[in-house]
Formats: C-alpha cells, structure tokens, sequence
C-alpha cells in the first residue's frame, strides 16, 4: 500500500529519510568496529524531538538490549557523544562490567609514522575517505569547490546540501588525521548573482559557517591567515563598479581582494610540542627547520594563479608556505579536493607524501601528466585508484631542494 502523507523524516527534509538509510548507517559503523557478528539491530526509530534516528543493539544471542547508535537525522553523521562506546558493547557483550573510565584505543597517544604512500584518487572525495585508514595523515590542505559562484560549479542545488556535503568530507577528514595534526582549508564568501535586474545579488559568507562546522567536528581553531592578492584582482566580480560610477551612499561595497587560509587542528589534549618531541624520526624534524626568510604576520601577500585547464586553482606558492609550516618531511599531505594537483605539487618538492582526490575525471588527467614533472622515475610508485597510472618511460628520477 503507498502512503499518502510524507514521513516525519521526509516533511521535515532530513538527509536520513526512512528505516532502511539508518540501517546502512549502522551497518557500516558495525563493520568499522568490527561488531557485525555480535550485535543484532532492532528497529530504528526518528525522534524529531533531538533530530536524530536512534537504532538499538541487541545481544546477537539472547537478544537483550546492549546499547543505541545515535544517528544525526539533518547530516547523517554519528553522535559519537549519545551513542554507546564500542568498548562499553564489547564489555556487554562478555559479560564484564565496567572497571573505571573508558580508555582511548592504543593508536591514540601514539606518534606514529604513516605508511600510507603517494596516491591519486579519482573518486568521490567522502566516498574515497571512508575507505582510507583511520590517522594515515598528518596534514590536510584544500580549497572546496565555491558554492554555485561561477556556472561550473553548479552542484549543488541548495546552500544547505553544499554544507552538509562539506560536513561529511571535513568529518572523514577529522577520522583519517593523526592526533593534533592541521586541517588547513583556502575559502572566501560568494557572490551569488542576481537572476534578473528586479532581484538583488547575494553574498555568502562561507569561512564563518565553514568555521563553525570545523568546530562541531572536533577541530579546534588556530589562525587565520589572510590572501591579500594585489590591487585590482577582484575588479573581474563587477562588484564595486556601480558605486565607483555614482557614489551614493548605500551602495558602497568594497572590491574584494582577500581570501581566508583558515588554520584549525584536531583536536587533543596534548600540546603541539608533543607532535614536535614524539615525532619518531628526528632527522626529519631537523631538515624540516623553517628557513629565516618565513612570513611572519598573517598578511600574505600572493599572486594569484590561473590556467586553462580549471576555472579556479590556488597558486603554488600558497600550496608550498602551508606545507612548510605546518607538516614535517615525509608527512602524509592530503587535498580532498583536489583539483590540478597544487597541493601535491607542493607536497612532493618539499619531501612530503601526497594524497590527493578528485571526482572529475579531466583533472586527475592532469596530474596524472604532473606527477611525472613532480618526481620523475618514482612516478612508478605512485598508487593511482580509479585511473590509469601516470607514463614513465624514459625518464630520469627528478631531485629538488627544499
């Protein structure tokens, strides 16, 4: 029989519509902390009160609850706060009861080197994520595609579907990032055009709610650095014209030359010396010094790129000052988003690891050809996931100086 009136999941526009979504979820979380044989799901229910799915664990043999996972109904993400520990449903599950607080498991804590090598994905960057090991990286730098600012990056069709899905991206980032290592994100606010000469333009501010989902997943902010390109930059926006021509007040809107470098790090309890003394390979920490002639205010004053295979690329030398402050040598660099490559272009003449993900097939061609400028002959190591590997043949390995 066909319902006639929409759920309460479906009226109220949650990205967790019906029983079977919820199911998934908690399949998928099951199989993370390798409980899938021992529990048994009951039937998930909305509580629209909290917006969330609540799904009961059951005993798998005499079927007496053990616990809940609690599922973000709005985000699909999991409350890890109202949820059941996994460490509290195994101690169920045997029968023990509990001794004492919760520990963290053993690779917190740790300061451990990555084995995680040079890789290009061509693939879904929230999907790629889900599948990579947890804390393999020890720095993530990106600049998210603009919400609808220019007509190539129509994606999405709301600002909320926009945040929701770099939500979900930043969460799996904030999973893979090793203990008190930096998320290192390039955003600026949009400008969204009028449709007609009756409606007026919008601008977005995306850093500030950028900002407060890094902090709701766990980040904890650190600096913001400011992109001053030079004067003149953002007359291409049009913005600022109408008031140059008439200046009356009220129209006065500022042209727009400043980007955001946004510095957050993974939340801990240790110090950042901590990430500095533990390292296991002090000879890295010491190469990795920064030279005398570093920037030192948060003012960076930088040119911007431009090229004609991608509508919008940071420039190189945004990509290399973040690498160089903030990750050792032979760090693991990760851009969820990454376009051309700059990032990895960056990683690999500084002596670090690259990972980098890209869902459109015509940019991960292009570092597929870049890869090879980048490390010539080891080009033969890279792991490239959902492509062809890069074309080596005749070359000589590259070297460079950091």
């Amino acid at each position: 029989m066909t319902r006639k009136t929409p759920t309460v999941a479906r009226s109220r526009k949650y990205s967790v519509t019906d029983v079977a979504e919820a199911r998934e979820i908690t399949a998928g979380w099951l199989e993370g902390v390798g409980l899938q044989n021992a529990v048994l799901m009951g039937l998930p229910e909305v509580d629209d009160r909290y917006h969330v799915w609540r799904v009961p664990f059951v005993n798998s043999k005499d079927r007496k609850r053990v616990g809940e996972l609690v599922i973000d109904a709005r985000t699909s993400l999991i409350d890890k706060k109202e949820s059941t520990d996994p460490l509290v449903l195994e101690a169920r599950l045997l029968g023990k009861t509990s001794q004492g607080p919760i520990t963290q498991r053993p690779a917190v804590g740790q300061n451990l080197i990555s084995w995680v090598r040079n890789t290009v994905i061509l693939e879904d960057s929230e999907k790629a994520l889900a599948d990579f090991p947890a804390m393999s990286v020890d720095l993530v730098f990106t600049s998210p595609p603009y919400y609808n600012a220019r007509p190539e990056y129509g994606d999405y069709l709301t600002y909320e579907e926009y945040l929701l899905k770099l939500r979900r991206v930043i969460h799996q980032c904030h999973r893979v990032l090793a203990e008190g290592r930096f998320l290192v994100i390039n955003v600026s606010p949009v400008l969204v055009r009028r449709a007609s000469r009756s409606e007026a333009s919008k601008r977005i501010a995306v850093p500030f709610d950028i900002h407060s989902i890094l902090i709701q997943e766990q980040f904890d902010f650190i600096d913001d650095i400011i992109w001053v390109k030079p004067e003149g930059a953002g007359w291409a926006t049009g913005r600022g014209r109408r008031f140059a021509a008439d200046r009356n007040p009220l129209q006065y809107k500022p042209v727009p030359v400043t980007e955001y470098v946004l510095v957050y790090r993974k939340r801990t309890d240790k110090l950042i010396d901590w990430n500095i003394r533990e390292h296991p390979n002090r000879a890295a920490v010491a190469e990795s010094k920064i030279p005398d002639n570093y920037e030192r205010t948060n003012i960076w004053r930088i040119t911007p790129a431009h090229t004609d295979s991608h509508p919008a690329i940071f420039p190189f030398e945004l990509a290399e000052r973040v690498v160089r402050y903030y990750s050792f040598k032979g760090d693991v660099v990760l851009d969820p988003f990454a376009g051309v490559g700059t990032t990895g272009a960056a990683a690999a003449m500084l002596g670090r690891r690259f990972v980098l993900i890209e869902k459109e097939p015509k940019y991960v061609e292009e570092i597929r050809k870049a890869v090879v400028k980048w490390i010539g002959k080891e080009a033969d190591e890279v792991m490239f996931v959902n492509c062809p590997a890069a074309e080596t043949s005749g070359l000589l390995p590259l070297t460079y100086s950091a």
